[in-house]
């Protein structure tokens, strides 16, 4: 009866600590990093040591191979005998992914993981992610649970003072975190190859599930995404097809209609889009700057005759100054393309004349066109 009443204070006392605030063992301070990849959210939270220890001691060229350990050893508790380093101090070291990544080339689910270090002499080290993420430390650690073992390169590194984990490499689709320490740094690649089907998936949600779905400018933006990185065109059709004909927010304007020409062309269904493109440069809407700029595609795309016919309609419409420049510059690209450089210097030479205030700034690539010409 005694031992059980010894037992049930202890855990008592046990869980009346464990709620109180308290400095970190050693004063390693926590500390969190967090950097997104598109919508995806990685976040590092660890404990810092210093290279000068808690009682101020230097122990600089001692960090490596001695405070961190190589290789797994049995660390005389829990219930691991063979345990990498826990990567920080403290608590577990964890990372966190809101969506699947990439990491050399495998697949990491969602979720937080614990995040270990291998570190060794010679070679390369290994950053382990495991599924246990609510250990402490690494004395519980199971390889069974590991879901990747990543291979990595460490390199000499200005002193850094305090352990701290970065993301270095920040791309649209991909980033690097890294550990720094003393005079040592590792890291590995977090990819997001899919990173545009998240955004796609994020887009239907927030266009089914709320009132964002109720305007015709958002449906137009959302196809715009699908069309300049190539992704769920059926769906972007869907978007812009709505935008254009529901009888709540559907309105026919050059925006909704030359964006469903641009889901139409990717679609690979030129003539659907030239035809609905017709009908958009006739709106009030368009202007003499969008019309220039479906001129200007359609000579990119190289359908010189067809360009030839818009900038031709633009310049019968165009009235004000700034128009009547953008119309004639229209003209200049479009005989240069044809070939025509009797008419591609005229045109060239009474934008020039005409140049608006805020072109000017552009003048010397104009005249740089017509010297070309000239020459």
């Amino acid at each position: 009866m005694k031992k059980i009443l010894t037992s049930i204070f202890t855990l008592i006392v046990f869980a009346t600590q464990a709620q109180l605030t308290l400095p970190p063992s050693g004063d390693n301070q926590k500390a969190s990093v967090t950097q997104y990849v598109g919508l995806v959210k990685i976040t590092v939270n660890y404990n810092s040591p210093d290279v000068h220890g808690p009682n101020g001691e230097d122990r600089t060229g001692k960090i490596w191979g001695n405070v961190v350990h190589y290789g797994f050893i049995d660390q005389g508790f829990g219930t691991s005998k063979a345990a990498p380093w826990r990567a920080g101090a403290n608590e577990t070291t964890t990372i966190e992914f809101s969506h699947a990544v990439q990491i050399q080339g495998k697949t990491i689910p969602a979720g937080k993981y614990a995040l270990y270090l291998a570190v060794e002499k010679q070679g390369d080290w290994f950053f382990i992610l495991n599924k246990e993420a609510i250990n402490w430390g690494s004395y519980n650690y199971n390889p069974v649970h590991d879901v990747a073992k990543i291979a990595v390169q460490p390199q000499d590194n200005i002193y850094t003072e305090w352990l701290t984990y970065n993301f270095e490499n920040r791309l649209k689709n991909e980033t690097t975190l890294t550990l720094a320490w003393e005079n040592k740094k590792a890291g590995f690649k977090i990819e997001v190859p899919n990173i545009n089907e998240y955004y796609v998936a994020k887009l239907i949600e927030e266009l089914r599930g709320t009132e964002m779905g109720f305007t015709s400018e958002n449906l137009v933006a959302a196809a715009q995404f699908c069309v300049e990185n190539k992704v769920a065109l059926d769906q972007a059709l869907t978007w812009v097809t709505t935008a254009i004909e529901d009888g709540f927010i559907g309105r026919r304007t050059f925006a909704t209609l030359s964006t469903k020409a641009q889901v139409l062309q990717a679609l690979n269904k030129k003539d659907e889009a030239i035809k609905l493109m017709d009908e958009a440069i006739q709106l009030p809407t368009a202007s003499v700057q969008d019309v220039h700029t479906y001129g200007r595609t359609l000579l990119a795309e190289g359908n010189t005759q067809k360009a030839m016919e818009i900038f031709k309609f633009n310049f019968k419409r165009a009235t004000t100054a700034e128009d009547v420049f953008t119309a004639h510059v229209g003209m200049a690209r479009g005989y240069t393309a044809s070939g025509d450089k009797k008419n591609a210097i005229k045109h060239w030479e009474l934008a020039i004349k005409n140049i608006p205030e805020n072109r000017k700034n552009s003048l010397s690539v104009y005249e740089a066109e017509l010297k070309k010409l000239k020459g």
